[in-house]
């Protein structure tokens, strides 16, 4: 019996029953997660005196632009990585300062990161990409994020 045949045996009612889930789980959300692009083609500036940059005063303070968070990290150094999540493409990475331990870290399924972009965990048993960091230059009180 053909597959046509078979699902007009079944009646309308129980071929959208056997059917329906399988498409639902086909859907682009489930498969593609945030499906957010990791940022490209990224330079732009942060006025350190700005009211929007006053977290990247002290050391562990970090701001979220352009999908990039930015981060001064304990030794007073800057750094910049994609807030878009390297395991399911959501934006969600954010810095943690956790005392003597920092790394970046996905609030959706919990991927964690070192501060080069390093995977520190696996996550849904699937290896993480690195997390993506751009480089940062400070002249002066304008601090430089670009590829």
């Amino acid at each position: 019996m053909e597959r046509k045949q078979f699902l007009r045996t079944l009646g309308a009612g129980a071929a959208f029953a056997l059917t329906f889930p399988c498409v639902q789980g086909c859907s682009k959300d489930d498969e593609g997660g945030g499906n957010t692009p990791v940022p490209t083609g990224v330079d732009f500036t942060i006025d350190l005196n700005a009211a929007e940059a006053a977290p990247l005063a002290n050391n562990g303070g970090f701001v979220l632009k352009n999908l990039i968070v930015v981060v001064k990290n304990l030794d007073g150094n800057f750094i910049a990585a994609s807030q878009v999540c390297s395991h399911e493409q959501y934006d969600q990475v954010r810095f943690v300062n956790n005392n003597s331990e920092t790394f970046f870290y996905c609030d959706v399924h919990g991927s964690e990161f070192e501060l080069d972009g390093t995977p520190i965990n696996q996550v849904d048993s699937k290896t993480p990409k690195p997390l993506k960091i751009f480089n940062t230059e400070l002249t002066g009180d304008v601090l430089r994020i670009f590829e």
